[in-house]
């Protein structure tokens, strides 16, 4: 039963896709790509639907711009952006992510992504939609991370701890060691000392 509730669980991971509204990083590196994670998972009844896509740039201060559209094709518009944006959605249509290419300080704003789904029904074709922003900060240097610097405190705490837990499992040892040899000499010259009388005495008599 154990093994058929296993093989069950695979099968049914394996059969349906797993879908996970991410957010999006909001902090890049000048001279890097960042790739604007945009998400939006599918119900079962938008599976027959069409899915096109639009993506927008807003600096501050301005107006919305479109930069990037899929529809069923892919389509870039003229704008900063030019020869610097890259799909990288899925084929099911849930991830619908682009990359900038090579960020510059410029590109700092906020990206909206636009998801507009039509269903495929014989009488109606309901249209469902979804927006997601993106607040993004290009930084000429990447920043030390809060986290990973707590992470390589703890680590040369750890080590610290084992190597003097070590070595004090070392100095343990040697004096364990050290205590049987002394008593192990100290039982020898006992018996050095008896004289050879009592020695013949100790010894067990060989029956015939």
């Amino acid at each position: 039963v154990c093994a058929s509730s296993v093989l069950l669980v695979v099968w049914a991971g394996f059969c349906s896709a797993v879908c996970v509204e991410v957010p999006s990083e909001t902090e890049a590196v000048q001279g890097t790509h960042m790739k604007l994670l945009c998400i939006s998972c599918m119900k079962r009844e938008e599976v027959t639907a069409s899915t096109v896509v639009e993506w927008f740039y807003r600096p501050e201060g301005g107006k919305d711009e479109p930069i990037y559209e899929y529809r069923k094709t892919n389509h870039e518009f003229p704008s900063r952006f030019s020869g610097r944006l890259q799909w990288n959605g899925s084929k099911d249509m849930q991830d619908v992510s682009i990359t900038v290419l090579n960020v510059t300080l410029n590109d700092s704003g906020i990206y909206t992504c636009n998801i507009t789904r039509e269903f495929e029904f014989e009488i109606h074709r309901p249209l469902f939609t979804s927006s997601r922003l993106i607040h993004l900060t290009v930084v000429e240097e990447a920043g030390e991370d809060f986290t990973s610097v707590i992470s390589e405190i703890m680590m040369y705490i750890l080590l610290v701890f084992l190597t003097l837990w070590l070595l004090i499992e070392m100095v343990y040892c040697y004096r364990k060691v050290s205590k049987a040899e002394e008593a192990a000499q100290e039982n020898a010259t006992d018996y050095l000392a008896i004289p050879s009388e009592n020695k013949e005495n100790c010894a067990v008599p060989v029956e015939e």
